[in-house]
């Protein structure tokens, strides 16, 4: 699995899923060489800066994304990848 080039701090943006999903998102993301002391929780990036890594986590996927502009109090960014999620028929995580 390839290695994601950041710096400062990852964002990952937690609308409310279970503690079981955050966790196995911070493993994957620590597979690709990000540090789980630089992850941040949030439901919304506090002055992101451009470069900086922002990760939307949904129930079967992790979408990777790299903020490109930042407008207002906003950024747009692009995708860099995404990360599949899977779980067995009880529903736990697996990978």
């Amino acid at each position: 699995m390839e290695k994601i080039e950041y710096t400062g701090t990852v964002f990952l943006l937690d609308h409310k899923y279970p503690e079981p999903l955050l966790n196995h998102s911070i493993k994957k993301l620590e597979g690709l060489g990000i540090k789980k002391e630089d992850i941040t929780i949030t439901d919304s990036p506090e002055k992101p800066k451009i470069g900086a890594i922002v990760v939307e986590v949904f129930p079967y996927h992790l979408e990777i994304a790299r903020v490109r502009t930042i407008r207002n109090d906003s950024f747009i960014s692009g995708s860099v990848m995404t990360i599949e999620l899977k779980a067995d028929a009880d529903g736990k995580y697996i990978d």
